[in-house]
């Protein structure tokens, strides 16, 4: 992709702190996913969140690697204060909510709106996505399929009352995000992303999830 020289100086700035932006939360993944580890209900979930463990640590040394030839200032965008508050907010969870906020929001939201991006990237940050962004696909169905299985396992009562739940649990963990008070829409526009579309895209998946779960 040829970026003309008017609007480098501010696609790079912009790309650059989704990157690290990108990085980071990878980075809170790994070791959300690590200290739940001993607590996941079998075998099964260990193994998946095992597995998710090696991914996103993949993805953090394909990401450094990329930022550090792109020219990226790797300074943490979000700072030490909120990612404890972050980790605190999901070390609390019981196992069904940490797979709604983790999996729905984090993970299956997240990766749609990176996704958006990869058509407008330069090619050396598409190819830095590539594998993030395929693995991704796995954790996404790993987190549904637990989270179909929890569900499954509760009584029409409780089951129901999740499922009602589940909508408000997004908006809380998308309130949460926004209080980190990052620009990133900013940065989705300067980098070529039409915003509006881009809600519209994500309000689309996010029914998509639920009405699945409720499947």
């Amino acid at each position: 992709m040829k970026i003309p020289n008017a609007e480098a100086g501010e696609y790079a700035s912009a790309m650059g702190h989704l990157l690290v932006l990108y990085t980071q939360v990878d980075q809170f993944i790994m070791e959300a996913c690590a200290e739940r580890v001993t607590f996941a209900p079998d075998a099964t979930a260990r193994a998946g969140l095992l597995k998710q463990v090696g991914d996103e640590q993949r993805h953090v040394d394909i990401q450094r690697q990329w930022m550090q030839e792109f020219g990226v200032d790797p300074a943490p965008l979000i700072n030490a204060q909120a990612l404890e508050q972050l980790h605190a907010h999901f070390r609390q969870l019981d196992w069904v909510d940490f797979l709604t906020d983790l999996y729905l929001v984090i993970e299956a939201l997240g990766s749609q709106a990176v996704e958006q991006v990869v058509p407008l990237a330069d090619p050396g940050t598409r190819e830095s996505l590539r594998v993030p962004l395929q693995d991704e696909l796995d954790h996404i169905a790993f987190g549904l399929s637990e989270l179909h299985k929890a569900l499954e396992a509760m009584d029409a009562r409780s089951r129901k009352a999740c499922l009602d739940a589940i909508p408000a649990r997004i908006d809380a963990v998308m309130a949460m995000l926004a209080r980190l008070n990052l620009p990133v829409l900013d940065w989705f526009e300067q980098v070529g992303s039409d915003t509006r579309q881009l809600q519209a895209v994500l309000d689309r998946r996010r029914e998509e999830l639920v009405i699945s779960l409720a499947a």
